[in-house]
């Protein structure tokens, strides 16, 4: 019996200062959350989505920038998409898909001990192409994979 209430007792101890934490918000990672790029997501066109996320600085296409998707999704819902780059000092990945009400589907900021790679399953509208953006050394640099969204597979 004695065991019980000892485990009772230390469940509401830890639930109790946990409760306050959050009560204080102490639990928010402030750091994570402190610099996404909020005009970016929000931005219901794909210029100016872009426009908000890198600014004026026109992306120069690479070779060295892979992305795979399926040539034919059947479920718009859920297509899963990798890019993968070699070029050096990867600073951040992201990806665009221009003819979703919200262009910008993700953006990762990388670190210098990450390797420039990125998966992901993302949510397509319909046909269009993925455009990842990949900030390397300083630079902007982009690749793109036209990828059809048909209606249950049937080819539509």
């Amino acid at each position: 019996m004695k065991q019980q209430r000892r485990t009772l007792l230390k469940a509401g101890m830890a639930a109790s200062t946990l409760a306050v934490a959050a009560g204080a918000n102490l639990l928010t990672p402030r750091m994570v959350l402190a610099a996404w790029p909020e005009q970016a997501f929000k931005a219901k066109k794909y210029p100016d989505a872009m426009q908000a996320l890198i600014g004026d600085t026109q992306p120069v296409d690479n070779k060295d920038i892979t992305v795979k998707a399926p040539d034919i999704a059947e479920n718009g819902a859920v297509v899963s998409v990798t890019v993968k780059t070699t070029l050096p000092d990867v600073e951040s990945i992201s990806i665009f898909v221009p003819v979703n009400t919200f262009p910008l589907s993700a953006s990762y900021e990388m670190s210098n001990m990450a390797d420039g790679f990125i998966t992901g399953r993302f949510k397509m509208a319909k046909t269009s192409d993925v455009v990842a953006v990949v900030k390397a050394g300083g630079k902007l640099y982009t690749a793109k994979k036209a990828v059809k969204v048909t209606l249950g597979g049937c080819g539509g």
